[in-house]
């Protein structure tokens, strides 16, 4: 048994030693000289191949005609669109087969999880806010809902307005006198017919605002037991929470009557940012359900990307395919419409399929294990995403 120094590990064969980085005096010459004789522009060393094997920089001169780099960066972009071309079949059709292929070292033919997460949700709610933007129905009633904002105003202020008026007349008479006819409109007389057929309902609150916000909805007047105010992929509940603070807060149910989709804007400001923070907690769940499977976290975290890029991608173009249909056939009677309803059926019937099916595949437990499991992460999976949304819309109104 020997002992003093350090032991050194098992000794590298001379053919599979990197060799050493060239000497600090190699990048002192020129970039031009030192590239035309075959060295790293970076470290010195003598180039190989195409890539340093010592520091990893690609021997790619960027000083170049703006042609040449045009092209490449075309080859690029085609590059990204071959592989995604390739990923695009087994996203849609091969439950697990992308999670298993990328686990099991098979990734360069196809687009990265995380790129391929960003780029699909990104185009589903970039189209989801621009095809829904009459969804929610809310419209401001200008006939029915009456003046709405009341001004009150004090023997100083009232001064400070004629003054006003009376300087602005002199300048410009008929601003003034459309100042003056909105000023009316505004401060109905107290004991005009307009002030005692005011209800009880419209009596400005201290905001200047009604009590009870007059906006229609699906064109019928809001109310919220009998019309309530029911906004596209949140739950009942969610809403039913949205339609009590209109109700408590009408300068808010007034701003969504003035822009109806001011609400829709603040939710997908919020959502896409909130879906991307839910993947680690779904990740997380993945992890726990399957803690003895000696898997690691990323690996759950990739599977995750995976399902979620499918379902974006699936209703990118379901999205894509209703909204072609009704262009084609704005009566909505035709084949093409019926046969864009087959296709919704469908894509709902297999999302729910796909994401069992690739539970089984990646993960390789028995039927009656996986269906449990599936279950079991449904329902907590359905609960965060209720969460989510409670996030999502308070934040939203919060916003307003």
């Amino acid at each position: 048994m020997t002992s003093g120094g350090p032991q050194s590990g098992p000794e590298i064969p001379p053919e599979r030693q990197l060799p050493a980085p060239a000497p600090d005096t190699k990048l002192t010459i020129p970039a031009k000289r030192l590239a035309d004789s075959g060295h790293c522009l970076n470290c010195g060393t003598q180039l190989q191949g195409p890539f340093c094997h010592y520091c990893g920089q690609p021997d790619k001169n960027l000083m170049r005609f703006f042609p040449v780099l045009l092209r490449e960066l075309l080859e690029d972009f085609m590059d990204f669109d071959s592989r995604f071309m390739r990923t695009l079949k087994p996203l849609l059709f091969r439950p697990g087969k992308l999670t298993r292929d990328y686990l099991d070292g098979r990734r360069f033919r196809y687009v990265p999880p995380l790129r391929l997460y960003i780029f699909s949700s990104l185009a589903f709610f970039f189209l989801a806010a621009l095809l829904t933007t009459d969804a929610i129905g809310v419209s401001a009633d200008r006939e029915t809902s009456g003046p709405g904002i009341y001004i009150q105003l004090d023997e100083d202020e009232q001064r400070d307005v004629d003054a006003a008026l009376e300087e602005l007349s002199r300048v410009n008479p008929q601003a003034a006198d459309k100042v003056t006819s909105r000023l009316k409109d505004a401060s109905p007389a107290p004991d005009s017919d307009a002030g005692s057929a005011q209800s009880k309902e419209t009596e400005p609150d201290s905001d200047g605002f009604p009590d009870k916000p007059e906006f229609n909805f699906d064109g019928e007047p809001w109310d919220r037991e009998t019309n309530p105010l029911e906004l596209p992929m949140m739950p009942g509940w969610v809403n039913d929470w949205i339609n009590d603070e209109i109700a408590d807060s009408p300068r808010k149910g007034r701003a969504i009557a003035d822009n109806p989709n001011l609400f829709k804007d603040k939710v997908f400001d919020v959502l896409p940012a909130t879906m991307f923070v839910l993947l680690p907690l779904v990740a997380l769940l993945l992890k726990f359900w399957y803690l003895f499977s000696k898997r690691y976290y990323v690996e759950h975290l990739i599977f995750a990307l995976h399902n979620h890029a499918f379902i974006f991608t699936l209703a990118v173009l379901v999205l894509l395919t209703s909204t072609l249909v009704a262009w084609r056939e704005p009566s909505g009677n035709g084949p093409l419409t019926q046969a864009a309803g087959w296709l919704q059926t469908a894509a709902w019937i297999w999302i729910p399929l796909y994401l069992l099916i690739s539970l089984k595949k990646v993960y390789r437990q028995g039927w009656g294990m996986t269906v449990l499991k599936y279950s079991a992460i449904g329902t907590s999976y359905v609960a965060l995403l209720s969460f989510v949304s409670l996030v999502v819309a308070v934040t939203s109104f919060v916003m307003l």
